[in-house]
């Protein structure tokens, strides 16, 4: 289930590829890709008997965090516009190191050495990737990236102190109605927002609400239920694989050597994070 999930949100950055070419613009993408994901999200939770209000409180919470995701997500999709698929989900992979730099400062976890290799190695991977000039990468849309990798750090660490109250797949749903209602609110605003015309573009919109939304939320969570979270970290490296492969295959993208460095420095540093993280668990006492 997890790596069916990693796989699915792999390909949200495809999407967004495919959808420039199809003249689908990114706030049109966005709003429609919440609106549908969320709708079968809910329409999953009331066939398994899932759904219902979140207290007050708690509620507040979901919202908040369904804000921070709308935010990162626009974040991603800009730099989409700048870098390739493949150069995006390696960037954006760096959020694990970030998780646990916010979880040292925030929540007062300790930094070992392997975490702090991990960032190294990580933040030095990024600097290989920005600096593969034969890949034609472009340093704003890295920085983009790299804000939604930070706005989506934040919000794993906003979900871990959450679900201590809140059961994982109500707190996703209750999000993702604040995610949508906020980016229709800004589309609304901007003036951007248009019906998808043709059956291509209804077809993105509808493949990434599907594919890259809904499916693999309901996987990872289930999944979650059945390994532990930092075993399904590791596994979740599959996702920027998944993205680099299908940009090569459907959009022709290239892989230069150094963007091969780079993505492997970023991957190992979030193995050892992972495996640092399950050391300490499984350490006694």
């Amino acid at each position: 289930m997890i790596l069916v999930a990693a796989a699915c949100f792999g390909t949200l950055a495809i999407f967004g590829k495919l959808a420039e070419d199809v003249g689908l613009n990114t706030t049109t993408l966005l709003t429609y890709r919440f609106v549908f994901g969320t709708a079968f999200i809910w329409v999953g939770l009331l066939l398994w008997r899932r759904a219902r209000l979140l207290p007050k409180r708690e509620r507040r919470v979901a919202l908040a965090l369904g804000l921070l995701y709308a935010s990162f997500t626009a974040f991603f999709f800009w730099g989409l516009l700048f870098v390739s698929a493949g150069v995006a989900s390696l960037v954006f992979y760096t959020y694990p190191i970030y998780v646990y730099v916010f979880a040292v400062t925030l929540l007062n976890e300790s930094l070992s050495r392997y975490k702090l290799a991990a960032l190294v190695l990580a933040l030095a991977g990024v600097g290989f990737i920005v600096s593969g000039d034969a890949a034609g990468v472009d340093a704003l849309g890295v920085l983009l990236v790299g804000l939604a990798a930070l706005g989506y750090a934040g919000y794993v660490v906003g979900n871990r102190a959450a679900l201590g109250s809140i059961d994982a797949d109500l707190l996703a749903g209750t999000a993702m109605l604040a995610t949508t209602v906020s980016t229709l609110v800004g589309a609304l605003l901007l003036g951007r927002l248009a019906v998808p015309a043709g059956a291509d573009q209804w077809g993105i919109v509808l493949g990434i609400a599907a594919i890259g939304t809904a499916l693999p939320i309901f996987l990872y969570v289930s999944g979650l239920d059945r390994i532990p979270a930092s075993h399904a970290s590791v596994l979740s490296t599959a996702e920027p694989v998944v993205t680099v492969s299908l940009g090569v295959v459907a959009l022709g993208e290239s892989i230069t050597p150094v963007l091969v460095m780079g993505g492997l420095l970023v991957l190992v540093g979030v193995v050892l994070v992972q495996l640092d993280v399950t050391r300490e668990t499984e350490t006694p006492g």
